[in-house]
């Protein structure tokens, strides 16, 4: 039985990855930090007595991507096979609030868990996964991005994420570490969280039209993204790890929509006219933007096999009608209350 670690598990990726490595027979552990309330809803079904999945296979630590010492101690408990660096304070417009903790988080955190393998004796032996972004293109030097644009990060997040995708270069190059990239693009899914602009678009219009809201406030609707599917790009993530020899990959879908797009799509799915509803507030406006965003998978798919099965039209048909169940349960909430 092979054994993974994941960081950021119980996040979006963090989940499903979990949900995929146990249908293949992995033993998953999982770092989660401590909060003062529960952080883990995304995993709950999975040790559910109703799950199809081995439960008694996902185990979870206490640890953060900020203390060294917690994760060469897990390493050295664990040994795990694969580990997946997949925390991070992800949040692009947030990163400007908190620049700091964010560089910590996202840049350093990557340099210790890289530094805790070789310090633990298992860079010989583990396979590491890096979680880059396609926000590190930034201001575009070419469209579509493949694996050989240049970056030019526009946000203190960018530039942590810069700084993580050559480090593990470096280890790969100075150690001799299975360690690769995964260069996502945008990507998307009813566990989004609902600050991110996808699942706010499907919230607010799901409770929209059933009376829970009254309006959608937004920043730049301009910006244009190239949008996947999350439960397609995780399993992307362990097919990097599976091959002979690491290396940089492009996950993305190859189409770009704007923010508007995606707001017509989500209102006109619900029978609504987005324009009565959607008003801009400068407050989520980015200091930096990144307009245009656009991945080209071929090196992805010629050496792994992999391209998306879900497009953007299907993505946001998923997340409206995942965010309709939602709002109705909230209905039924207000109505029994009353």
């Amino acid at each position: 039985m092979k054994k993974a670690l994941i960081t950021g598990i119980t996040g979006q990726d963090g989940s499903y990855l979990t949900e995929l490595l146990l249908e293949k027979g992995y033993e998953v552990h999982g770092i989660i930090r401590r909060a003062s309330s529960f952080n883990t809803g995304r995993l709950e079904h999975l040790f559910s007595p109703d799950s199809h999945l081995p439960r008694q296979n996902l185990h979870l630590h206490y640890g953060d991507l900020t203390d060294s010492v917690a994760l060469v101690k897990l390493l050295y408990e664990l040994k795990p096979d694969e580990v997946y660096n997949l925390g991070a304070q992800s949040h692009v417009r947030v990163s400007f609030d908190v620049p700091e903790s964010t560089g910590d988080i996202v840049g350093l955190g990557t340099q210790r868990i890289l530094e805790a393998i070789r310090d633990t004796g298992l860079a010989g032996r583990v396979r590491f996964y890096q979680a880059s972004s396609s926000e590190m293109y930034g201001k575009v030097q070419e469209v579509p991005q493949t694996e050989k644009t240049p970056f030019w990060p526009r946000s203190p997040y960018a530039c942590a994420k810069v700084y993580g995708y050559w480090l593990t270069v470096n280890y790969r190059e100075s150690y001799g570490m299975h360690a690769s990239n995964g260069i996502l693009f945008n990507h998307e899914s009813p566990r989004r969280g609902e600050t991110f602009v996808t699942r706010k678009i499907t919230r607010a219009a799901t409770r929209i039209k059933l009376g829970l809201q009254d309006a959608l406030y937004l920043g730049n609707m301009d910006a244009k993204r190239d949008w996947g599917y999350a439960k397609d790009y995780v399993e992307m993530m362990w097919r990097m790890l599976q091959q002979d020899e690491p290396d940089d990959y492009v996950v993305a879908t190859n189409e770009t929509h704007s923010v508007r797009e995606f707001v017509e799509e989500t209102f006109a799915a619900l029978d609504l006219d987005w324009k009565q509803y959607v008003k801009h507030d400068a407050r989520y406006e980015r200091p930096a933007e990144v307009d245009l965003l656009i991945g080209d998978p071929a090196k992805a798919k010629r050496q792994l096999g992999w391209e998306p099965k879900v497009k953007f039209k299907e993505l946001v048909k998923i997340m409206v009608e995942a965010d309709l169940e939602l709002a109705r349960r909230e209905l039924a909430v207000h109505q029994a209350m009353k």
